[in-house]
């Protein structure tokens, strides 16, 4: 499997598995191959309907807030081994 049909994969596994709460905007983030593992590594991001900003906070600024997700995909057969969050650090000053 190649990178972009491990995205691929990723993308189709995280809308099935979240079709029940209407995610929407989802891009890709980061793609990571860990040869010791065999396993593609890709984050994705995306925004809930539930997390989506008021107008008002829209226009005091700063990035609307979205979920990262880590999916890992064996790369020999496609299968999926987990799917974990992706925290990313707080921003500094």
């Amino acid at each position: 499997m190649d990178a972009k049909q491990a995205v691929s994969r990723a993308k189709e596994y995280l809308s099935d598995l979240f079709a029940g709460e209407r995610i929407s905007e989802v891009g890709l983030e980061e793609v990571d191959f860990d040869g010791a593992s065999n396993e593609w590594k890709i984050t994705l991001g995306f925004s809930r309907p539930w997390e989506r900003r008021s107008n008002l906070g829209a226009a005091l600024g700063g990035p609307p807030p979205r979920s990262y997700k880590v999916i890992r995909i064996h790369d020999p057969d496609g299968e999926i081994k987990s799917l974990t969050d992706r925290v990313l650090p707080a921003p500094s000053g």
